[in-house]
Parts: structure tokens; C-alpha cells; sequence
């Protein structure tokens, strides 16, 4: 779903949600979000990896999770529209919850506020009933105790006591975002590990997620090398010898 406000120019600009097949997500499932980013680096994409978003949630911890992002965005905080009763606006988190469809990840931009918790155990209890399946933000959720309680998996910079509009003011969701200074378009793929949060455009997901399955599959050959006593120059990058041997291997069922 794309916010109803945004005008039809805006609308264009926003590149379209493509699906992500049972087969891709289950790729992405199996590869690191380190694997990720170097895969993405080789397309020339560096700018993947949220800045702040760590594991934060003991449902986060030990995790990877595969999912479309559903974007939310604030702006800092006016006085006369970060109030205690804009939480009952049409255009408020507690609507775009009620938006998000299950098996997304909700992405918040809140610029790297960290003195104000966006969201607290009330509505991460609710994104946990609806079938979110996470909470990735470049910011802070309050109520700790209780958000752990939650069971939801959330990535985020910390724990922070003031609401929302202490420092915030929320004003759209299914927009383009930048978290963690990561462009986010609404439908971009989001994996999350213990290494954080890093992004895949839509439209490549299929492609990178058999790359990233091919890369590991390199990797865990190299591992077995080292671990044989081999020396890293020639082995990690591999050189084209060591590339035909992995090959050969790979065509022997032994890699």
C-alpha cells in the first residue's frame, strides 16, 4: 500500500513492490547479512547496512529473518503536531500498524533519535499480533521490559524512556525512508542478523540471494582449506587455480 497523500509524481517515483518468491526467501534465510553486503558491494552496492540497527530484543538475538519492508518516516518534532493526541490522528503509528500486512518488516526512519522510543510494548505487542516479522529502526523503543515481553524481534539503537514526540513527529508510512542512512523504498528486502540489519532492492533479490548462496558455498570450501593448513594468499580471494579446484570439487560432490 502506498500513502494516500503522496501526490502521483511522488507516486511514480517510488519503484514497484515486487513479490518475493517462497525459494528466494528460503536462499536469503541460509546466507549471512556479511555474505550480503560483500555480494552487494561486487553490484556496486555500498550503502546497504543500517547504521544503529543492532539486535536488541531477546526474540532478536540469534536470529535471521528475511522479509519486504513496510516504511515508516518521522521528522523532528514541532510542537504544535508532536502531541500526546496526535497518537489518535488518522496519520499516526497506531494507523500504520493497523496497515502493515503479516510477514513484513516495519522499517522506521527516525533519523538517529535516540532520546525518544518510538514505539513501546503496546504497539510492538500489536505488530507481534499482526504477523510482523520484525521491528528495524535507526532509533530507540521504550518500555523495554515490557517490548521484550513482546516476544517481537526488534533491531534498533537502544532503549530511551521519552515518548515518540518528545522528540519525533510521525507523518507517513509506505514512503521512501533513509534508516540508519540506507535508502529505504517501501517492498525492498530486509535480512537481519546478528550483524544488523542490511538491505536488498527488490528488483535484485532473486539474483543476489543465488550469488550469496554460491559465495557461502565458496566460503565453506576455503574454510575446509585453511583448516587443511593452506596459506590465505592465492586461497582467499582464490586465484584461478584454486578457483578450478574448487570447481572440480563442486562437479565431484565434495564442495
Amino acid at each position: 500500500m502506498v500513502d494516500a497523500s503522496l501526490s502521483p509524481a511522488e507516486k511514480r517515483a517510488i519503484p514497484q513492490e515486487i513479490a518475493m518468491t517462497p525459494e528466494t526467501r528460503a536462499k536469503l534465510e541460509r546466507v549471512t547479512t556479511a555474505t550480503l553486503t560483500t555480494v552487494l558491494l561486487k553490484r556496486g552496492l555500498r550503502n546497504v547496512w543500517m547504521r544503529g540497527a543492532t539486535p536488541f530484543t531477546p526474540a532478536a538475538q540469534g536470529k535471521r529473518l528475511v522479509g519486504p519492508a513496510f516504511t515508516l518516516r518521522f521528522v523532528p518534532a514541532r510542537e504544535d503536531l508532536a502531541t500526546p493526541a496526535s497518537w489518535s490522528s488518522p496519520i499516526s503509528t497506531r494507523a500504520a500498524i493497523e496497515a502493515m500486512p503479516e510477514g513484513c518488516i516495519a522499517v522506521a526512519d527516525a533519523m538517529g533519535v535516540t532520546d525518544a522510543g518510538i514505539f513501546g510494548d503496546i504497539l510492538c505487542a500489536r505488530l507481534a499480533k499482526r504477523g510482523v516479522t520484525a521491528l528495524v529502526t535507526d532509533g530507540a523503543v521504550r518500555d523495554v521490559a515490557g517490548v521484550n515481553g513482546t516476544g517481537l524481534p526488534v533491531w534498533c539503537a537502544g532503549g530511551a524512556a521519552p515518548p515518540s514526540v518528545a522528540g519525533l513527529t510521525f507523518v507517513a508510512w509506505e514512503q521512501p525512508i533513509g534508516c540508519g542512512g540506507v535508502a529505504v523504498f517501501p517492498g525492498d528486502i530486509i535480512v537481519l542478523d546478528a550483524d544488523g540489519a542490511v538491505l536488498i532492492p527488490a528488483a535484485l533479490a532473486d539474483e543476489i540471494a543465488d550469488e550469496c548462496v554460491e559465495q557461502e558455498r565458496l566460503e565453506a570450501w576455503i574454510m575446509v582449506q585453511v583448516e587443511a593448513g593452506m596459506a590465505l594468499p592465492g586461497l582467499y580471494p582464490a586465484n584461478a587455480e584454486n578457483k578450478a579446484r574448487y570447481e572440480a570439487d563442486k562437479a565431484a560432490g565434495r564442495a
